[in-house]
């Protein structure tokens, strides 16, 4: 059975389009879970560990930018996803209001636990 070029190149031309369809499908479902998962740990992201927790001493600077207080807080144990704490950063109601100082943070504190207490606002833990 002889197949003659053409047709050899028509079937190696469909092959190639099913592949590049299987390979956008997979990637536009796994692009989509993680995005879905990002955006769910947003809102739900969990202390690092049950009370009592460790005490870390944490010295905020003047001029420190989103994503570095975020790389400290992560360096520090206090947080697991640095990219995620300036998502939930800038939308909190804390976004910009953190005041330059040291601070004592709790490893079983949230992330806004710690954005209320490094922006001066204590007594809203109390709601």
């Amino acid at each position: 059975m002889n197949i003659d070029n053409k047709t050899l190149y028509k079937w190696i031309r469909i092959a190639l389009k099913v592949l590049a369809v299987v390979f956008v499908v997979w990637f536009t479902f796994s692009m989509s879970f993680k995005a879905y998962d990002f955006g769910y740990r947003v809102f739900t992201e969990p202390a690092m560990e049950g009370k009592p927790g460790v005490n870390v001493e944490i010295t905020i600077e003047e001029g420190m930018s989103d994503k570095q207080i975020g790389k400290l807080l992560e360096k520090e144990g206090l947080v697991r996803d640095a990219d995620l704490f300036v998502v939930q950063y800038k939308l909190s109601a804390y976004a910009d209001e953190i005041i330059p100082g040291t601070y004592t943070l709790n490893t079983s504190e949230t992330a806004k636990e710690m954005m209320i207490i490094m922006s001066g606002q204590e007594e809203d833990l109390e709601e």
